[in-house]
């Protein structure tokens, strides 16, 4: 397989490239994209044969779940079967970023992408490229980091093609990425939140927020 580069400059001058990662994800392909962490390889998360080709790119483990990233709050309420209190001022303090909240997922997501799990991480990423692509899919994507599984996470496009080269067919160059940093993931399904990977943003300031 070739795996082509494509740079994006401008989201808006360069609409043709966002489009045609968008269709390929709708087709179930692979594509890499950049967000404010870590570049992410995107799969349409609605599509088991898409995620199973994710999972196998990467090399990782079945079992391991995949977060859903969405372009908004209202594709959050698709998704999620549930969506407290505290996770809403997490969404609405520190979304678009570096935040995955975990929800109880609603019951047509598939379960290869939840590890087997009745929840769902969910993201909104602060890039406007991610974004783009997203509105463009109209579905929630399984966006995991760009590289194969204990490998660095890339915070460029080099970086994924050194890995990814032949398994993968897009990679949307944005330039590096802002952070560096994998998001914070904080579950919300009990009572109190609770921090499950740390990341760009400390656990004092979700307790602040919560």
């Amino acid at each position: 397989m070739e795996t082509k580069i494509i740079s994006i400059a401008n989201v808006e001058q360069d609409m043709a490239a966002i489009k045609k990662g968008a269709e390929m994800l709708r087709r179930g392909e692979l594509v890499a994209i950049p967000t404010e962490t870590v570049y992410g390889l995107a799969a349409n998360g609605l599509d088991e044969a898409a995620v199973k080709a994710l999972y196998d790119a990467k090399e990782r483990p079945y079992y391991k779940a995949f977060s859903l990233q969405v372009a908004d709050v209202a594709m959050v309420r698709e998704i999620a079967a549930r969506i407290p209190d505290m996770a809403l001022r997490l969404f609405e303090k520190f979304c678009p970023g570096p935040i995955t909240i975990v929800l109880p997922r609603k019951s047509f997501i598939p379960k290869r992408v939840t590890g087997g799990k009745n929840t769902v991480g969910i993201r909104i990423p602060a890039n406007e490229i991610a974004l783009a692509v997203l509105r463009e899919a109209g579905v929630p994507l399984a966006v995991p980091s760009a590289n194969i599984s204990a490998h660095p996470s890339p915070t460029s496009a080099q970086m994924v093609y050194e890995d990814l080269q032949g398994r993968i067919p897009l990679i949307l160059d944005g330039g590096p990425c802002n952070l560096g940093i994998e998001s914070t993931i904080v579950d919300c399904t009990g009572d109190k939140p609770m921090i499950i990977r740390h990341g760009a943003i400390s656990e004092k300031e979700i307790m602040d927020c919560i």
